[in-house]
This record gives C-alpha cells, structure tokens and sequence, in this order.
C-alpha cells in the first residue's frame, strides 16, 4: 500500500541523546514518503545545528516557549521545573500545530513521541489520533524501570546487593541505573523514567531503538506484555553496505569534522583511541585528570573529545604535551571517527547512542560509565555482548589511570583485545540484517507505514 498520504507528527524530547534516534526514525520514514513534520521549541532550536539533508526531509514547526528563557545570571532550573515547561509549551503549541495542518489538509495520524513525555498520549487521542511511543534506551534498561514504576525494585536497594529479574542476567549495585550525581533532582528524574509506563497499555505502538537479536530474552519477556517492536539500531546507516543514507542527526555541537578526518589519516590503522562521554556527561576534576594521565603515559594515539565546558578541567599543559600523540577537539563526527580504519577502540560512558553506533561500526570498548542508564549498558557491553572491558572504580568512584591503562593494554595489545573485536565484527553484521531490507527492524518499519496507511 502507498504511503502517500501520510502524515506523521513527532514530538521529541529536546536534548541531544534523545533527539537524534527521533529524528533518523523521522527521516527514514520520509524517504519511504511518509510526511513527517519535527515539533520543536524555540528555545531548542536556537544553537541547533540540522543539515540541510535533513531539513529538505522533515519539515519543522517551531513553538514558542510558554515561560520566558531564565536570565543568563540565575542558576539552572530543576529538572521538575525543566519538565513543567516543556509540558505547558506542548499542550499549548501541539493543538495549534494539529490545527493548522488540518487547515493545510495535511492532518496528522499518528503523533510520535519521546516515551519520558507519556501525556503527549492523551493530547493525540483528544484530537482522535493514534499515538506511538518511542523508547530511546535499550529494553533492558526500560524493564527495570518498569519494575521501579511496579514497585518490585528500588534504587538504590537496601535489601540485596544482587538483582534478579527476569530474561536479564544478574544485576549487581554497580550495574543498576545510577542517579546520585543529580543529588535533590534524582529522585524525580527517576520517577520520570518510570512514568513512561503510566500509560503504556494504551499506546498504539511501542518502539524501541534496539534490534531483536540484540536483547532477545528481555524481549521475549517484554513482549509477553505489550506489543514491544524494535526499530534499530537509529544511526544513520551511511557505513553499511548499499546504503545511500546521508548522515541526518543534528548536534547542539559544531563538529571539527576536517580536523579530525585529516588527523586520523596521517595514523596507521587500528592505532587510535578514540575517547568521547557524549553531550551530557560532566566528569570532576580529578577524574580528567586520570584519563588524561593515562592516555600521556600508554604508548598509542588518541582523539579526546572535550567539550568547552569541561575544557578548563584539563592538566596545565596538558594539550602542549600531548600534541605529538594526541588530538582534542570540541566536538567531532562520531560516527565518521568510529568506521576510520584508524580507530582502534572507543572510550566511552556508554550512552545508549555511543554503544549502539560502536556496536554497528565493530569498535570495541572502554566502558566508563557516568550516570543514569550507563552503567547498565556497561554491563551488557562487557558481559553479555562481551564487546568491551570496563575499568573499576576506586572507593570514590575515580577510575585511576592504572585502571585505564590496563584496559586499554587488554583492547589494544592482548589476545582478548582480538577477542573482542571479533564479537564486535559478529553484533555489526546482525546490526547490518536488522536495518537491511528483509531485517527485523526494517520490516517493523515498513509494516507500520503500511498499517497507518490503511487508517
């Protein structure tokens, strides 16, 4: 059946990590014809950077804020507050927005959004349009958020040291989803992440940004509940074979794109270390300064992403010192970096974006987790996909330069390291038979066009 006809609109939630699976399921569904329109807030879009790709595919309503932007003076908002404001502009704005498509006779059918913005549901079904959810973290990580949302689980728990749930291997207290470091904000956030079941049995479609042979038990699981389909891995699949995708994502970043691809052309292949904790991740002090010890001390090359932000937590000297085996940008395009030849290994905190896009391009990781779902992504990385090594932290929390030398020694120079990068090579070609045409991903994607065709 056509795809003429249909009309998508997609509601994501505004920060980098969840934004750019929304939008490659957006544009991959435009190329099938589906007309998809991106709601975004003001706000949001002010240091965004879209490619003109993906502007020519997706047409983009901007809303404007409901509460006027905080004074650059006065200190950040919570999280609570973050969140009543995003929901204040989106039941004001998304009504407007239906609206004026309709008058365009460009009436949506479906609203597709971030599954952490559950009432975006209710607002679809007053206008008698279906709703789907997009699930932006891997299945795994969502059970458990469940079982916090049903009350079978507590973080952090006082009653067990180890955790058994079902279709999940064991769960020790260093793997569960982690919150400390938002301090008065974490148990809120928390209460966020468990609320994208409130109303689950009434969404009409359920996605994920996984792949069927990626989490099999915890789907099987899952799927004994609700009609969970996977739709990923969401990365532009510009490195896969017969592939004619452009590179679709959008940054609140500049890449240093020739910088990087010049520097890692002078290097000799599977030399590098590739060092990134994505566009959130805020390490202390003395954390950097452990990284970057041990990247001055091993005996390989390195490319360190370092935001501006996190700059002035470098060693003094450290950039002067290291320039002969090192490069430190502000930002970079990942996934170009990751399928060069020269990338060895990739040092990560396992954002669930990072560990899918080393996953489909074969790079074997370094896992350092940070907060919220990263430590359990470290664990299937390291112990079920068995695609990387994970460094102990210390009584603080530090993971100390010994640690990650030792790790780095493990990927790059020891017989594991081969180990490793063979499962990597075995999880990209599955990743490869999910996307394709014929793949289980690809086929949920086509069958949901066609469903919503007939509507």
């Amino acid at each position: 059946m056509s795809s003429e006809g249909v009309n998508i609109l997609a509601v994501p939630f505004p920060v980098q990590g969840r934004l750019n699976p929304m939008v490659q399921f957006c544009t991959h569904l435009a190329t099938k014809g589906v007309k998809v329109t991106l709601l975004l807030t003001q706000t949001a879009t002010k240091s965004l950077q879209i490619p003109t790709a993906t502007a020519s595919l997706i047409a983009v309503e901007l809303i404007p804020d409901v509460l006027p932007d905080r004074a650059a003076d006065t200190p950040p908002q919570n999280t609570e507050t973050t969140i009543a404001q995003l929901r204040a502009t989106f039941s004001q704005g998304l009504p407007h927005v239906i609206e004026k498509l309709k008058r365009n006779a460009e009436s949506p059918k479906v609203v597709l959004y971030d599954s952490v913005l559950p009432w975006i549901l209710g607002l679809a079904k007053g206008f008698g349009l279906q709703g789907a959810a997009l699930f932006t973290q891997p299945c795994c990580v969502c059970a458990v958020f469940y079982h916090i949302f049903n009350g079978d689980v507590e973080i952090p728990s006082e009653k067990s040291a180890v955790l058994s749930l079902p279709g999940m291997p064991l769960m020790g207290t260093n793997d569960l989803p982690f919150f400390g470091y938002l301090n008065d904000d974490s148990k809120y956030v928390q209460s966020l992440l468990a609320n994208q079941f409130l109303n689950i049995d009434q969404v009409d479609w359920i996605f994920f940004n996984s792949f069927d042979k990626l989490e099999e038990k915890i789907l099987k699981w899952m799927r004994s509940k609700w009609a969970v389909k996977t739709i990923g891995p969401l990365i532009p699949s510009v490195n896969l074979k017969d592939s004619k995708e452009e590179d679709h994502r959008i940054s609140f970043f500049k890449p240093h794109s020739q910088a990087c691809m010049d520097w890692l052309s002078m290097r000799d292949s599977n030399s590098v270390i590739y060092v990134s904790f994505g566009s959130l991740a805020s390490l202390t002090q003395e954390q950097m300064a452990e990284i970057a010890t041990a990247l001055a001390e091993i005996n390989h090359h390195f490319l360190w992403v370092v935001r501006e932000s996190e700059e002035t937590k470098l060693p003094k000297d450290f950039k002067s010192k290291t320039s002969e085996k090192g490069l430190i940008v502000k930002w970079c395009p990942q996934l170009l970096v990751l399928s060069h030849g020269a990338t060895a290994c990739f040092m990560t905190h396992c954002g669930w974006n990072s560990a899918l896009e080393a996953l489909m391009l074969g790079v074997p990781m370094i896992a350092v987790p940070q907060c919220a779902d990263q430590h359990m992504n470290a664990k299937y990385v390291v112990d079920v996909w068995e695609t990387g090594v994970r460094p102990k932290a210390n009584q603080k929390g530090i993971v100390t330069k010994e640690e990650i030398k030792a790790c780095i020694r493990e990927v790059m120079e020891e017989e594991k390291g081969k180990r490793l990068k063979r499962n990597t090579v075995k999880w990209k070609g599955l990743a490869e038979e999910a996307v394709l045409e014929g793949g289980s991903s690809h086929t949920t994607i086509q069958n949901f066009i066609s469903r919503v065709s007939s509507i």
